[in-house]
């Protein structure tokens, strides 16, 4: 068996801890699986806890990452710190030290882990970041390894577990979104401070690294076309429930001769949907290749457990001396794609109007509609509220954004509209 392969982690939060557990608890199987043990031989975190859930027998102790890069005598560091700051100098350091670096931080690798990754590049070291997206499901690897010989088209995913389980309880209970992510938030699926989560940012990290290593293309965070879930109300998942919909934050990246889109949106998925029956706090992910078609993947998409199985098997891969560009392909190898419009997709929309219960309003849609070519496949209309105005929800047939948004566009100048139009658009799976 091999000489041990030497890891420090940087962060002892929820992820590191369970890092820590794994790589002590599993030490046996995973000195055999890479034909060399992995020791843990240091850690660096602020606070050190008087009565630690992890042996520290052995183990070299640093209240600074910075610090513990410039003197441990390690192998690997695993940067679990999360942010920008101290995270992206401890990931340099390492990097400049010719040491491989593991990392989970998505924000960090979505602004800058083109930089990063060339900097591994000219060190011969491995920089991996299996668990910066969707958790537990191996999707990087599935991508960069299992799926390499594949041009792949499009990837789609329920990317933030957080998004997931208050849509799931919204359509479960019937109740509203505040009042859901205020539970959420007392069950720790949410953050004091969510808006990182519920207004998309999150999942538009992780799509952008998941087009990079799909398409091997150079992406710009700000090419991301980013909405939340604060507009989805309780009689949206009511209504889409009527339709035979399920109300999905999506993380979708196609790419065409025409160059790559790239949005986060909330969508109505049919029930014949792959990722409509993924539920709760769990991730799912869809590929679609020209050989192998359509491939599914599920998991816990963050979590202790979850995340430090990534962790560690990134790790497993260095200490069993597999190697391979960050991004799947050198950093002067990836190409550069045009961005397309995002009101140039064709496809079905879900819209719902509010507007005064009167004669001649739903002349006014449906004039709105002609004049743009919306065609419309499907409507209810529900009875009066206290203030006498109704609910009008439109299924169009498949058109092009830009035309739909015209036509929502004039209505918000008619006076019978008393809400702004809110219009999600529909997915439906192609075949492959």
């Amino acid at each position: 068996m091999g000489a041990p392969l030497k890891v420090a982690i940087a962060g002892l939060g929820t992820v590191g801890s369970g890092t820590a557990k794994l790589i002590q608890a599993n030490a046996d199987l995973i000195a055999a699986r890479c034909g060399r043990p992995v020791q843990l031989t240091a850690i660096a975190d602020k606070i050190k806890k008087s009565e630690p859930d992890i042996s520290l027998d052995g183990i070299a102790w640093y209240d600074d990452a910075e610090k513990m890069v410039a003197q441990a005598d390690v192998d690997v560091v695993v940067e679990l710190i999360g942010g920008m700051g101290v995270a992206k100098r401890t990931v340099e350091a390492a990097l400049a030290k010719r040491r491989h670096v593991v990392t989970a931080n998505k924000a960090m690798l979505a602004h800058h882990g083109l930089a990063l990754a060339q900097a591994a590049e000219s060190a011969g070291v491995t920089l991996a970041f299996e668990a910066a997206v969707a958790g537990g499901i191996p999707i990087i690897k599935a991508l960069r390894e299992g799926l390499a010989a594949n041009r792949i088209s499009r990837v789609s995913g329920i990317l933030n577990g957080t998004c997931n389980y208050i849509l799931t309880t919204m359509r479960d209970s019937g109740r509203d979104f505040a009042d859901v992510l205020n539970e959420a938030q007392k069950l720790g699926y949410a953050e004091a401070d969510p808006s990182f989560d519920i207004d998309g940012v999150d999942a538009a990290h992780k799509l952008a690294l998941l087009a990079t290593v799909a398409f091997g293309a150079k992406i710009d965070i700000a090419s991301v076309s980013v909405e939340g879930i604060r507009n989805v109300s309780a009689i949206d998942m009511q209504y889409a429930d009527e339709f035979g919909y399920r109300i999905k934050l999506l993380g979708i990246a196609e790419a065409d001769d025409g160059g790559i889109s790239l949005r986060v949106s909330p969508c109505l998925v049919g029930l014949n949907a792959p990722l409509a029956t993924v539920d709760g706090v769990f991730n799912a992910v869809v590929a679609e290749g020209d050989f192998v078609g359509r491939s599914v993947y599920e998991g816990r998409g963050a979590g202790e457990r979850a995340t430090a199985s990534a962790v560690v098997a990134d790790i497993m891969d260095i200490a069993a001396g597999r190697q391979v560009p960050t991004f799947g392909v050198p950093v002067a190898s990836l190409k550069e794609l045009s961005t397309k419009a995002l009101d140039r997709r064709v496809g079905a929309s879900y819209v719902r109007l509010t507007v005064i219960d009167r004669p001649g309003v739903f002349a006014d849609i449906a004039s709105a509609f002609r004049d743009e070519s919306v065609s419309m496949e499907s409507v209810l209309q529900r009875g009066r509220n206290a203030n006498a105005n109704v609910n009008v929800v439109i299924v169009t047939h498949d058109v092009e954004d830009a035309a739909l948004l015209r036509a929502l566009k004039r209505l918000r100048s008619n006076d019978a509209v008393v809400e702004i139009p809110h219009m999600m658009r529909i997915e439906t799976p192609q075949p492959v």
